[in-house]
């Protein structure tokens, strides 16, 4: 297997999240790391609290930027409620070299669609900044080799904010992989179901277009990738896919009889309201946040957050299925479905000594009630929604041969994603210390989650087996050079 310490050293400027924190605190005036944020959709609430609240010791926003002026707004008033001394300072986004040039900015926060995020990414690093990203770090290859390009050149630091690797249940298992009791790893089973109400949100927002977001496998499936890497501290050499969208879109709908849809969820004003609620729409004004982010600022870009899922110009599956080969022999089979009526994922990991198991329950159940709807994504905002059969929760088994099975115990903190969000803004904005798992990813972790789905969609395309090596990434992913 291929050690991660060892990779990231041979790496050099591609750096960890470590090296980051270090350059960027030391650069900062009094202490303070100078940050500027770009793209205030819903992603970037969470980095403005905490350089507002927690981490205002080690870091100054300076500035945020979006091309939709309404959202800039959002915030500035966000920010006063948080009890921010006075607004703080906005730029056009294709100003974004000249902001940081002129106000020595130390570090850009990128939270902006996905498609969007190569562009950012150079041009902050070409300018003097370092960098933090949300996943994924792009959507294809020429991508991946403008960012490792701009990284070799100018030294400087990326880090995609791999929040799963944080979650306990999922640092749980690493450990025990990690520990050597499963024996050397061999395979990977891991399936994920996006229920419903989270798996249709993919289909109604910028993400229903491959274009945009390089689909599941890249969007949402990095993530997943990522752990995969991280737990077994390997490098994915080849990749098979297979899949489709099945469910969502305007044939499916018509094939199972639905019947005309409305284009969007939110009616028009003065609209009469419906007696029965179709579980598919998104009225943007039954969520106070998501009319004041979107439905009200519609006028400035004709951005719609609220898509009906069974219209037409969805480009992305909701179906797939990958088979992985990874450089020191193990093999990931992957699934994602996104109409599942409960959410989470089961992994298996099989080692030449036993077998791990984790189950998790993230909502158990999506029924004809929309009381919890806006509850989007319930691994960040944990919910309750049990049912007599299935119920919430986590649960890892650990099996060696030749004996009983036994259950490791999880222990949560407070926040999103088991407090696994906590921890990781404390690594980004205060420098992460000696962490035996390596939690802290820099842009060769980027690089090697995305280059699954990239390839993936590849294989998509050809119906044929696809090479990472072939992609031409721009750098070689064991080595990081």
């Amino acid at each position: 297997m291929v050690n991660t310490a060892e990779s990231r050293t041979a790496a050099g400027a591609a750096g960890t999240a470590a090296d980051t924190a270090t350059a960027v605190r030391a650069a900062g005036r009094g202490g303070k790391a100078r940050i500027a944020l770009i793209g205030t959709g819903g992603r970037s609430e969470m980095y403005i609290r905490a350089i507002l609240g927690k981490h205002a010791d080690t870091a100054e926003l300076v500035a945020f930027s979006d091309v939709n002026p309404g959202r800039v707004e959002f915030y500035q008033k966000l920010i006063q409620e948080l009890g921010a001394p006075g607004p703080v300072a906005s730029f056009d986004p294709a100003d974004l070299t000249a902001f940081i040039q002129d106000n020595t900015i130390d570090r850009v926060v990128v939270t902006t669609p996905d498609y969007t995020h190569a562009d950012y990414i150079v041009e902050a690093l070409r300018a003097g900044a370092d960098v933090v990203v949300e996943k994924p770090l792009t959507i294809d290859a020429e991508g991946c080799r403008r960012i490792s390009q701009a990284v070799h050149e100018t030294g400087r630091n990326v880090v995609v904010t791999f929040n799963y690797r944080y979650s306990p249940r999922n640092s749980a298992l690493k450990e025990i992989i990690q520990s050597g009791v499963i024996g050397k790893v061999t395979s990977i089973d891991f399936s994920w179901v996006l229920d419903t109400v989270h798996g249709a949100d993919y289909f109604r927002r910028w993400h229903r277009e491959k274009k945009n977001s390089g689909g599941l496998l890249i969007h949402k499936a990095s993530h997943h990738f990522d752990l995969v890497n991280w737990w077994i501290d390997d490098v994915p050499e080849r990749v098979f896919a297979s899949g489709g969208l099945k469910f969502y879109g305007d044939k499916n709908a018509a094939e199972r009889g639905l019947g005309p849809r409305p284009e969007r969820g939110t009616p028009d004003a003065g609209a009469p309201a419906t007696a029965e609620k179709d579980p598919f729409t998104l009225d943007l004004r039954e969520d106070e946040r998501l009319k004041a982010l979107f439905l009200d600022n519609e006028h400035y870009d004709g951005y719609r957050r609220d898509q009906d899922v069974f219209t037409e110009g969805i480009t992305i599956e909701d179906n797939l299925a990958l088979v992985v080969e990874y450089q020191g022999g193990p093999r990931l089979s992957y699934s994602l479905n996104a109409h599942s009526p409960w959410e989470g994922y089961r992994v298996a990991v099989n080692g030449t000594e036993g077998r791990a198991e984790l189950e998790v329950v993230e909502r158990a159940a999506v029924e004809s009630s929309t009381d919890k709807k806006t509850v989007v994504d319930p691994s960040a905002t944990p919910i309750e929604e049990d049912d007599a059969i299935r119920r919430n929760g986590e649960r890892l088994v650990v099996q060696r041969h030749w004996e009983a099975a036994y259950e490791v115990p999880i222990v949560n903190g407070e926040g999103g994603h088991g407090g696994g969000d906590e921890l990781l803004l404390s690594d980004l904005f205060n420098g992460p210390g000696e962490d035996p798992l390596g939690r802290p990813s820099g842009y060769l972790d980027g690089l090697r989650s995305v280059s699954v789905g990239i390839a993936g969609n590849r294989s998509l395309e050809s119906s044929l087996p696809v090479r990472i090596e072939d992609l031409d990434l721009g750098v070689d992913l064991r080595r990081g050079n």
